[in-house]
């Protein structure tokens, strides 16, 4: 069994405190393997709480570089990162800040050729693309392999957040059986989202994680978030 060292102990003590975590949660923190698919707007704000949590290994997939429009809501970047690829930036931005995290990083698009031998490697996956072809893509093959599915999205000023087949509970496809039409769908370039959105609903992803890593996660719901309204609707599922 995995021991925490005098340094761990010391940077972690505030959540070890809590009776939910503890020195038992922190060695199961420090055990898990999560993969974050898309390290956006989303994966960011995900990223950065997990990594500084303890998550021993984070898997990091995506295949896009920095720019400039992304800075208002992908904060783990700096206008001195505009060109670099995002997977191996935050890597090295989420080992910075806490060495005792190991990343894997796969510089490239998730895809049907790639994504049972990506995802097979972790424990739990946490999907924040911006596409309904790769939601469906990582949910259909979370299915496939029982790892339950840490999903949310946002668009304007809304969010969704929703665990997916786990302990049971139902999957995407459930939900929504089918991706829409993709001509019927707006480019990411052409939709507009005020940047604490994809933050919040990321620290929300974030919390799923953990509690789901510490068996304490128990809310078999979609959260429907408008923060225009500052309202949030749990929808049975």
């Amino acid at each position: 069994m995995e021991n925490l060292t005098t340094e761990e102990i010391t940077r972690y003590s505030r959540q070890l405190m809590l009776d939910e975590v503890g020195v038992e949660g922190q060695i199961k923190i420090k055990k898990a393997k999560v993969l974050v698919v898309g390290a956006g707007g989303l994966g960011c704000p995900v990223l950065q709480y997990l990594g500084a949590a303890g998550v021993g290994t984070i898997g990091i997939i995506d295949f896009d570089t920095v720019e400039i429009h992304n800075l208002h809501r992908q904060t783990l970047y700096t206008a001195d990162d505009i060109g670099k690829p995002k997977a191996q930036t935050a890597a090295q931005k989420i080992i910075a800040a806490n060495p005792h995290v190991s990343c894997i990083v796969f510089n490239d698009a998730l895809q049907s050729s790639n994504a049972e031998k990506i995802i097979s490697q972790f424990d739990i996956i946490v999907a924040g693309p911006d596409n309904f072809l790769t939601r469906y893509l990582v949910n259909d093959v979370c299915v496939r392999l029982n790892k339950p599915m840490v999903y949310g999205s946002i668009l304007n000023f809304e969010g969704q957040l929703a665990v997916f087949n786990h302990n049971g509970s139902k999957n995407l496809r459930d939900i929504y059986p089918e991706p829409p039409n993709p001509e019927d769908v707006p480019k990411g370039s052409e939709i507009g989202v005020m940047g604490y959105v994809p933050g919040i609903i990321g620290v929300y992803m974030a919390s799923a994680t953990i509690q789901i890593i510490l068996d304490k996660y128990d809310n078999n719901n979609l959260l429907l978030f408008d923060f225009k309204q500052f309202t949030i609707l749990k929808l049975k599922m």
